[in-house]
């Protein structure tokens, strides 16, 4: 059974997301505490999976979020602009001058090398996306009326304030009322949950969320940590030897959440900060399907990886409605984007295309 998908030609939008969008300051080889100059990139773990769906796949996007208007905002919708997503959705609010009361979120990070692991330091707080609430966005315009195949959004952005699951609550019921798809990534950060009541307060908000969730992404670490799942025999990374337990923890998943049509994952082995072993598997209607798995997998930028599995994931499912198909694009866009700098994936079509048939790096000419 495929997913019940709205005809393209009834909305202006395969897929929208909702989520915070920041400024990402990339000291390149270098580190963030050392460092004379960065590179800038634009990023947010929903947004990542709209530009990739905009500019690797060529489907129509658009991104729901808020920036204080200053030049900051207005460089981060400048990055936007460039990769294509829709822009009409952003809520714009009044800078006061000092970011006293609301201002634009940066995030410093570091790729990682060997075995010197990524790192993140995130610069967010009393961001214009964090003070988003119930009523600050038109979801019947945005559903109703322009139409929404597909909307993605998850747990970065439902940890960032008190006010933040209420906008996405508000959102999924009101896509699930026009028949939109709605996925869900579970993205279990610790740092961003720890001043607010830890697990405790993950487990409930992403529990009154899951009602309405089509497509829940996570891995072992998001399902425990943010649903309250427990996985037999599993750490922080998941081996081909571990998914077992992961498949009896899905079985247990969707009895509670009879509502998840789709439960996907990437399957990361960490080995070094630049080799990483690398998969994924999807269930669907009661069965499992795994993607190729590429071993000793070469990173330049493991950051992005997940939300261009998740990209991948949408499209194949947007374009074939095919669980074992969109888990091979999933895992390969996932793979491409990691070989280059930056949250977002260059990756083309093409590439993702060939790498799914099974093509290698050889020189083309």
């Amino acid at each position: 059974m495929s997913l019940e998908l709205k005809p393209r030609e009834s909305c202006a939008y395969d897929c929208i997301s909702l989520g915070e969008i920041m400024l990402r300051l990339d000291p390149g080889e270098g580190r963030v505490k050392n460092a004379r100059s960065f590179n800038v990139w634009e990023g947010g773990g929903e947004y990542n999976v709209t530009r990739a769906l905009r500019r690797c796949f060529d489907l129509r996007t658009a991104t729901v979020t808020s920036f204080a208007d200053n030049e900051i905002g207005r460089l981060a919708e400048d990055f936007i602009l460039q990769g294509g997503v829709d822009t009409r959705f952003i809520k714009w609010v009044p800078y006061d001058g000092v970011g006293r009361m609301v201002r634009n979120g940066l995030n410093f990070t570091e790729r990682g090398f060997g075995l010197r692991a990524a790192l993140g330091v995130s610069d967010r707080g009393n961001s214009a996306a964090s003070q988003l609430k119930r009523g600050d966005i038109d979801w019947e315009e945005i559903f109703g009326t322009h139409g929404v195949r597909w909307l993605h959004t998850g747990g970065i952005f439902a940890a960032l304030s008190e006010t933040s699951p209420g906008v996405i609550e508000d959102a999924v019921m009101t896509a699930k009322k026009h028949g939109t798809i709605v996925s869900y990534d579970l993205n279990y950060r610790s740092s961003l949950w720890k001043s607010i009541g830890g697990k405790e307060k993950a487990i409930e908000v992403n529990r009154r969320i899951a009602p309405y969730i089509d497509v829940m992404i996570g891995n072992e670490e998001d399902f425990t940590a943010a649903l309250g799942f427990e996985v037999e025999g599993m750490d922080e990374n998941i081996s081909s030897i571990q998914i077992d337990g992961y498949k009896k923890m899905i079985a247990y998943a969707t009895e509670q959440f009879p509502n998840f049509k789709v439960i996907a994952t990437t399957l990361r082995t960490v080995k070094t900060a630049t080799v990483n072993d690398w998969g994924a598997i999807c269930w669907h209607n009661g069965e499992f399907h795994e993607a190729a798995h590429r071993e000793n997998l070469e990173i330049l930028d493991r950051v992005g990886g997940g939300d261009s599995f998740a990209s991948g994931l949408i499209y194949g499912f947007l374009t074939f409605n095919d669980a074992a198909q969109a888990v091979e694009y999933g895992a390969a866009h996932g793979a491409l984007a990691m070989t280059t700098p930056g949250d977002t994936s260059m990756a083309s079509l093409k590439e993702v295309e060939h790498l799914v048939k099974g093509g290698s790096a050889r020189v083309k000419r």
